[in-house]
């Protein structure tokens, strides 16, 4: 007698919550999935930093990236494109980075303020 509403109510409601739960598994090993190839490109990146700055432009670079984060990334991205291009010769060092910062430096604007 398992043709009973009940029973086959029950049934339906068993069958999607495990439909749901299995789609929240999936969409959680997508995420772990994303977040440890994140973590791979994070970690190729600070090697290929490592591996084309001196301690002293590494020092430099963090620096810009706490007081301005984007423009720090910026950064980043064109000591990194100018790496895998291979149109770094040697390391990269405090003078040099200091070169860098200033052609990538946005424009600063300049207020006059006159007083009355």
């Amino acid at each position: 007698m398992s043709g009973s509403p009940d029973e086959e109510k029950l049934e339906e409601l068993r069958q999607k919550k495990m439909e749901q739960l299995q789609d929240r598994a999936e969409s959680q090993q997508g995420e772990a999935g994303q977040e440890a190839a994140q973590q791979q490109a994070e970690a190729q990146k600070k090697a290929v930093l490592r591996q084309h700055l001196t301690d002293e432009a590494r020092k430099r670079l963090n620096t810009v990236k706490m007081s301005k984060p984007q423009f720090g990334e910026q950064v980043e991205r064109q000591v990194i494109s100018l790496a895998r291009s291979g149109r770094i010769q040697g390391k990269i060092d405090d003078e040099k980075m200091k070169q860098l910062l200033k052609e990538l430096k946005p424009d600063s604007q300049s207020f006059d303020i006159q007083r009355r």
